[in-house]
């Protein structure tokens, strides 16, 4: 074993995340370290590592060209400028469905991307994405390249922000996979993880142990198996969420956690 030394800054940080009006995003969090292009499109941005696995998303169900990004990464000055003028515009009510507080927006992290179909005319705030043709192939390869369709209809009430079809986060894999899976959304999906180790097969046979730690002062030593992957994020609250990946079939086997 080894131990993989966290600071508290670091629970501001990673894919994973919990970004919403009774989380707002930390300083540490509010200017990715690397953006990207997203797309290919200069002005649009997104964190380096999801900018390429959204292109490889898109190519994958022949979107190119038809998928186009409407709005990446985001300032705290521009998140403010789109919700005074959501807000001047349509009102309180539709603002609040539709535009997340400014310093609370999961656009300020360049973790989430809105896409939209390629037309004439996109509408910003609402871009229209469908559920069918590219756009629902897209929706339903999104798991595979670690990305969620953050606000689903049936959520509603637990993000707190009205049905966004064309609203995507990335939190990587296994825990797309996972979050389809298990039908949660990221509120209910953290503390599902902390409720227990789970231990999952992916489609294509890998597999990975995922653990909750929580924060312990000024640090936080994370225990590692001395030849498995890992991967660790902050969840924005309390602690960490740690990846373990399998070298091969079976090699998690011994280490506790439950099947899903």
């Amino acid at each position: 074993m080894r131990d993989l030394i966290l600071t508290r800054r670091q629970v501001g940080l990673g894919p994973l995340i919990l970004v919403n009006a009774s989380h707002p995003v930390r300083p540490e969090a509010l200017r990715p370290a690397r953006l990207a292009p997203a797309l290919g499109a200069p002005d649009i941005l997104m964190e380096a590592g999801a900018a390429a696995l959204l292109q490889a998303l898109v190519a994958a169900v022949g979107g190119e060209g038809k998928i186009l990004p409407v709005s990446g990464w985001r300032s705290g000055a521009e998140q403010q400028q789109i919700w005074d003028d959501t807000l001047a515009k349509d009102g309180e009510a539709f603002t609040r469905r539709y535009v997340a507080l400014p310093g609370c927006s999961e656009h300020q992290t360049g973790l989430a991307i809105d896409l939209g179909r390629a037309a004439r005319r996109i509408d910003f705030i609402r871009p229209a994405f469908g559920s069918t043709g590219v756009c629902g192939a897209l929706r339903r390869a999104a798991a595979r390249y670690g990305f969620i369709l953050r606000y689903p209809a049936d959520k509603q009430a637990i993000t707190g922000i009205a049905h966004e079809p064309w609203h995507f986060r990335y939190v990587g894999i296994p825990h797309a996979f996972l979050m389809e899976q298990q039908n949660l959304c990221l509120e209910e999906y953290l503390p599902w993880l902390r409720a227990a180790d789970r231990l999952c097969t992916l489609p294509d046979g890998r597999e990975a142990l995922i653990r909750y730690i929580p924060a312990e002062g000024a640090a936080t030593a994370l225990p590692l198996p001395k030849d498995a992957c890992c991967q660790v994020s902050g969840d924005n609250e309390s602690g960490f969420v740690l990846t373990l990946w399998a070298a091969q079939a079976g090699d998690l086997a011994s280490l506790p956690g439950q099947a899903v």
